[in-house]
């Protein structure tokens, strides 16, 4: 042990709170692992928690666009009927309708005066074109 000098050896003291200077450059050295680590792990929560406010934010968005899917397919589908429901009144109506059945429709001059016109439709008592 006299081999060793007193520079190598860390004595504690029990009446002696006091360390050499390694002890406190280690000390010192997990003190700065500490606060990094510390900050370290903050960070991390703040970026977790951005990413889970991010991900609420798309959820949110998305359950709002499939609601706006659902209301205009339902628009869709109602505005299809309308035009099947109107499609029939205009054949139904084509049918029994003189005006399109006048051989006066087909002609490619201007339209005749409306005097003209009444004689192309049905007068009481006649029946209808079929």
């Amino acid at each position: 042990m006299s081999e060793l000098n007193s520079a190598q050896l860390i004595v504690y003291s029990p009446t002696d709170d006091s360390c050499t200077d390694r002890e406190s450059q280690d000390l010192g050295g997990d003190n700065k692992k500490v606060r990094r680590r510390e900050k370290n792990r903050i960070a991390a929560q703040r970026s977790r928690k951005k990413q889970t406010q991010k991900a609420d934010k798309l959820h949110e968005e998305y359950e709002k666009l499939e609601q706006e899917n659902t209301a205009l397919k339902r628009e869709i589908r109602k505005l299809s009927e309308e035009v099947k429901h109107l499609s029939e009144a205009l054949k139904d109506h084509e049918r029994i309708c003189p005006l399109i059945h006048c051989a006066m429709n087909f002609v490619t001059t201007p339209r005749p005066h409306p005097d003209v016109l009444a004689s192309c439709l049905p007068r009481d008592g006649q029946s209808e074109v079929s």
